[in-house]
């Protein structure tokens, strides 16, 4: 593995720069994904999809945490969390949980009405469009992370995975329902996004409490 301490100066610049381009790109594409998803998900009546998109809307307001975190130790990679890292951390956590209990809601009221979608052939298309940039996003940042040898960088790259997770759920329920319109799988697929949102808004409070990077549980 390469450390900082065998790069020079420019070459370490650069990596700061992409690391930190990567942080804006993550806002402007689950910016787009969250209003596409929420959009169709409305109107295919497909509260797994949008609930996906909504869960892209938080995390924008992550990334635009993680985009001032990579700022933050470019200046100095040892210094601890500041009030607005901190303060994002707490609102991003407060809203994963108020979408956790908004899809539980929502799902066991759709599974004792019945209620099915009308199509989920938009949640397979966008989630495999979805798993393709995050796993992407995931190996660039852990290329990034390790030759900056940074643990917060490569910490932030372990919990965009979360994202993978999220659109596997959103692909195995969308593409079981288009292909056998087996009832409640919708809802079962959102409260398997509700599970993984909760773990993130978990993990929000943790950092948000402490200068730890991730806990054992971090998006896994």
């Amino acid at each position: 593995m390469d450390t900082i301490s065998i790069i020079n100066t420019d070459n370490k610049a650069r990596l700061y720069k992409i690391a930190f381009w990567l942080a804006l790109f993550t806002i402007a594409y689950n910016t787009i994904e969250g209003l596409v998803s929420t959009y169709l998900g409305y109107e295919d009546e497909s509260l797994s999809l949008f609930g996906f998109g909504a869960d892209s809307f938080i995390e924008v307001i992550s990334g635009i945490g993680i985009a001032h975190m990579v700022l933050r130790i470019q200046r100095n990679d040892n210094s601890p969390r500041d009030k607005f890292e901190r303060t994002a951390l707490r609102i991003t956590g407060f809203a994963f949980y108020t979408l956790v209990a908004g899809l539980t809601v929502t799902s066991l009221y759709n599974i004792w009405t019945g209620h099915k979608p009308e199509t989920t052939f938009w949640g397979v298309v966008i989630s495999i469009i979805s798993i393709a940039v995050m796993w992407a996003l995931v190996y660039t940042k852990e290329r990034v992370g390790n030759k900056l040898n940074s643990d917060a960088i490569l910490a932030d790259a372990g919990c965009t995975r979360v994202c993978i997770y999220m659109s596997v759920i959103l692909l195995v329920a969308s593409g079981i329902y288009e292909l056998t319109g087996i009832p409640y799988i919708d809802s079962i697929g959102t409260l398997g996004i509700a599970y993984f949102a909760f773990k993130e808004g978990k993990e929000c409070f943790e950092k948000a409490n402490s200068d730890k990077l991730c806990s054992s549980n971090c998006c896994s």
